[in-house]
């Protein structure tokens, strides 16, 4: 909503939070809209220029850009149109799972094997937080995005099977040094 919007953005500015990787978590993988129209421009106006990364799936990409997203083209435009500094995450696409980095003008791809998993609840979530992770350990932006990435990879890879349903990924697959 608009006003817890507001309040995270006040509170990180506050406390002078540095690394802020953004997931906007607007859009789930199964469609479901979860963010309220009216917070939308609290997003866009506060919370966004906050982040030093903005991390949106396919459709979510397509309504901070006001773009449809249809390929590699696409994702490139719409992740310029976000912010300064954007990762379209390409995992929605039907054939791939290769995201886009934006950063300040320049970009770069980071290609991924579409892993044959169904459990796969909170990827997005867990790419955007190992992301932030890495920043925090003072790596830079694109070897932070490249080790999440690979990490992200690997937890899919374990085949964690946990209950019904889309279930979660391997959280604790064993991080290593690269």
């Amino acid at each position: 909503s608009a006003p817890l919007i507001r309040v995270i953005a006040d509170r990180l500015t506050h406390y002078r939070a540095q690394n802020l990787v953004v997931d906007p978590v607007m859009v789930s993988t199964s469609g479901s809209r979860l963010l309220e129209e009216e917070a939308l421009e609290a997003l866009r106006g506060q919370l966004l220029p906050l982040a030093v990364l903005i991390t949106p799936n396919i459709p979510e990409a397509e309504v901070l850009s006001g773009r449809n997203i249809r390929n590699g083209q696409d994702m490139e435009a719409a992740a310029r149109i976000i912010g300064d500094a954007v990762l379209c995450k390409g995992g929605h696409a039907i054939r791939d799972a290769d995201d886009v980095l934006y950063d300040r003008g320049r970009l770069r791809w980071f290609r991924g094997e579409r892993i044959d998993n169904p459990n796969t609840h909170g990827t997005g979530c867990t790419l955007s937080s190992a992301i932030a992770a890495n920043l925090a350990l003072g790596l830079p932006l694109e070897e932070s995005v490249a080790r999440a990435k690979d990490y992200l990879s690997s937890a899919l890879r374990a085949m964690l099977d946990l209950g019904a349903g889309s279930g979660p990924l391997n959280h604790a697959y064993p991080l290593t040094e690269h």
